[in-house]
């Protein structure tokens, strides 16, 4: 527990740390990869294994993840340092975007430029035909929230997950109306955000952590 200037004990309360999973081929191709299950480059996997040192050092109490493939095994290299086991839960999914999914950057705009126009404007999208980031928080948000509850009072959770879904996340915990989600901007492969426990709910602490400033590379850009 920390200890403040006059000796008296300081609750830290708990933290959530949300973790994005490493870099696919389809991120470097900039590719929408939404629920489709595309696996780790060798780099991503390098890079999640870089990552769990550092996170390792925050001493978790409990690990959840996505079920697709590159969050478990992002999740997996955290997971063989700290000793704990993973709790995989598929609603914790990046978000479903329909017929975007498979599409690149470029195609998406070409095809679709009037709803991605619309989508980062803060309009309601549903991309694709696929969910809105309303409905990607309704999934996500209380899970992370359930496991939070089973944290020890100073306790440490770490959530693997997407892009999108994490954005959509922090925004919903933070009580930020959703037009404004856009504006906490993306993570960069196998990046975190901090949420620490306020006396008036989650607080940000940390944004796009882990590494130098770099380009974001995904779904959420």
């Amino acid at each position: 527990m920390a200890v403040s200037a006059t000796g008296e004990g300081v609750r830290r309360g708990r933290r959530l740390i949300l973790w994005r999973h490493g870099q696919t081929s389809w991120n470097v191709e900039r590719r929408f990869q939404g629920s489709t299950d595309v696996e780790l480059t060798a780099t991503g996997v390098a890079q999640a294994r870089r990552a769990a040192r550092l996170l390792a050092g925050l001493r978790p109490d409990a690990i959840v993840a996505s079920d697709l493939k590159r969050a478990a095994a992002t999740a997996a290299e955290l997971a063989a340092l700290t000793g704990l086991h993973v709790t995989h839960d598929e609603a914790l999914r990046e978000t479903y975007a329909g017929v975007w999914q498979g599409l690149t950057h470029d195609e998406i705009i070409a095809r679709y430029g009037d709803e991605y126009t619309a989508w980062k404007r803060g309009e309601p999208v549903r991309r694709g035909g696929g969910e809105l980031e309303t409905e990607v928080a309704d999934r996500a948000a209380p899970v992370v929230l359930r496991h939070a509850e089973k944290l020890p009072e100073d306790g440490t959770l770490v959530v693997v997950s997407h892009g999108g879904t994490i954005r959509t996340t922090i925004g919903r915990l933070l009580g930020l109306d959703p037009h404004n989600w856009e504006g906490l901007g993306g993570l960069t492969n196998c990046c975190w955000s901090v949420l620490g426990e306020g006396v008036r709910g989650w607080r940000l602490l940390e944004h796009n952590a882990g590494t130098l400033p770099e380009p974001v590379l995904g779904d959420d850009d």
